[in-house]
């Protein structure tokens, strides 16, 4: 890579053939010149896909946009907890007609938040229902948040399922309680870099713990930079530090690891991929 700050700390590199997928990013919060550098900077790097991810009804259109324009890029639409007050029946008409463009490969990111607060607890609560409906209508993948909700968000997602097209629990922050009772609906789990911080111990038991078969990786770029860019902008790229941290607790190679959670992201978002 090119960036000044990754001569300093420099990614890891994988074997021939191995790459990554970022399965959580927000390519629409760069401009569009940075969006071409971020998408640079990954795909030198190993990250071969990445999944934009929308949060209200105008940076779904972004992400879909941005899928358009960049092979490797993919899209979701959704509202996210924090913008569901504002949203309306004609906003999930069009999500679900704009859930129909061939590089749209998930529904989300919905879920609840009860740390922000920014929607009442039973407004987030009714539009989280709503939107697990219309994604098992268009037999999309859900992609969830969940902060602080973690039984609320359990029992919607035990009454709604099964999901056939399956999901993921995005940014996991729970226990391997948790996690153990998330892949029993048949769910995935995606470990952000919080699990590279000194004192993340339950994420790192989580990556540990779970079967690397029901894991994937994500930045959420451009939050939640991990070691050594904490506290600072994330970017797709930075998604092999959060795998070499897992293949490090695993006892594994980074390869493995990589290779593992990008068949699952493929598998699961039905991704078309370049041979």
């Amino acid at each position: 890579m090119s960036s000044k700050n990754n001569t300093i700390f420099p990614l890891p590199k994988f074997g021939h053939g191995v790459f990554a997928v970022d399965s959580h990013c927000h390519l629409d919060m760069t401009d569009n010149g940075d969006c071409r550098a971020l998408v640079a900077r990954a795909q030198e790097a190993g990250v071969k896909y990445l999944l934009s991810v929308g949060i209200d009804l105008p940076s779904s259109k972004a992400a879909v946009a941005l899928a358009d324009e960049f092979p490797g890029v993919f899209a979701t639409v959704g509202i996210h907890p924090h913008h569901v007050a504002e949203s309306t029946e004609a906003d999930y008409c069009e999500l679900a007609e704009l859930a129909r463009h061939p590089k749209v490969k998930a529904y989300g990111e919905i879920g609840l938040d009860y740390v922000r607060n920014y929607a009442p607890r039973e407004v987030q609560i009714t539009h989280f229902r709503r939107q697990v409906t219309l994604a098992r209508e268009l037999a999309l993948p859900l992609i969830v948040h969940d902060r602080e909700a973690h039984a609320d968000v359990m029992e919607i997602l035990t009454a709604a399922g099964p999901f056939p097209a399956g999901g993921v629990m995005h940014c996991y922050s729970g226990d391997v309680a948790l996690a153990r009772r998330v892949v029993d609906l048949g769910l995935h789990l995606s470990i952000p870099g919080v699990v590279t911080f000194a004192k993340a111990d339950v994420i790192q038991e989580v990556a540990r713990s779970i079967p690397l078969s029901s894991l994937l990786v994500e930045t959420d770029a451009p939050y939640l930079a991990p070691v050594p860019y904490r506290g600072k902008r994330n970017e797709p790229a930075y998604v092999l530090y959060t795998i070499a941290k897992i293949a490090e607790l695993r006892g594994v190679t980074c390869d493995e690891v990589a290779r593992q959670t990008s068949a699952n992201a493929i598998n699961l978002f039905r991704l078309e991929v370049a041979q």
